[in-house]
């Protein structure tokens, strides 16, 4: 458990009996033609994003939450050496894509677990849906280039697209599907199992 209060996954509470953790959820501004939720965890008290292995514990029970049962993949695009060093030491699938790209296919939730906590401090990505199952010529090459920027074109084509960015307590979630309600239904699960408080911002 992340904190000692009883479990409310978005329950409404008074100031004082909210859990130590926060999870807010609401829809970001990215531009007409993007539609996007972002996720952040937080401090509830001092508003300081939640870091180092009780994150990403959370994070790792979030996303197969996210997926709803679909096919998923990590997206890595710096210090490719690291993440195939990591992933042949823990046993952990992976194919090189594009020219410099390493895609990481259904990884189960205790490697994704080792995988958040070792790139904690990476920016990286997560995409969700039965295109996953092909490889994306077109996307991975654009991720070897520009970075995770290339999911504000690619996204529409998967049920999700996540842009992670741990050390700063973000995931930025890229859906035509997906809504912020949608998004506090589906990791409902998780905030109850790890007493965080699901808030709205206005």
């Amino acid at each position: 458990m992340m904190s000692g209060g009883p479990a409310n996954g978005g329950a409404a509470k008074g100031a004082l009996d909210l859990p130590a953790f926060s999870l807010d959820v609401q829809a970001l501004d990215l531009g007409a033609d993007v539609k996007a939720v972002s996720l952040e965890i937080l401090q509830t008290e001092s508003r300081e994003p939640v870091r180092g292995k009780q994150a990403m514990d959370f994070w790792s029970a979030v996303f197969p939450l996210l997926t709803a049962g679909e096919p998923f993949v990590l997206d890595f695009f710096s210090h490719l050496e690291r993440v195939r060093d990591f992933c042949a030491a823990k046993k952990i699938a992976f194919r090189d894509a594009g020219t410099r790209c390493v895609v990481i296919p259904q990884p189960t939730q205790e490697q994704l677990q080792q995988l958040f906590e070792r790139f904690e401090a990476e920016t990286f990505g997560v995409r969700a849906g039965d295109r996953v199952n092909a490889d994306d010529v077109a996307l991975t090459g654009e991720l070897s280039q520009y970075g995770l920027d290339a999911y504000q074109v690619a996204y529409q084509r998967y049920s999700f697209c996540a842009v992670c960015e741990f050390e700063d307590g973000w995931v930025t979630l890229l859906s035509e599907n997906i809504w912020s309600t949608e998004v506090i239904r589906r990791v409902r699960p998780a905030a109850k199992t790890f007493d965080v408080y699901i808030s709205r911002p206005q």
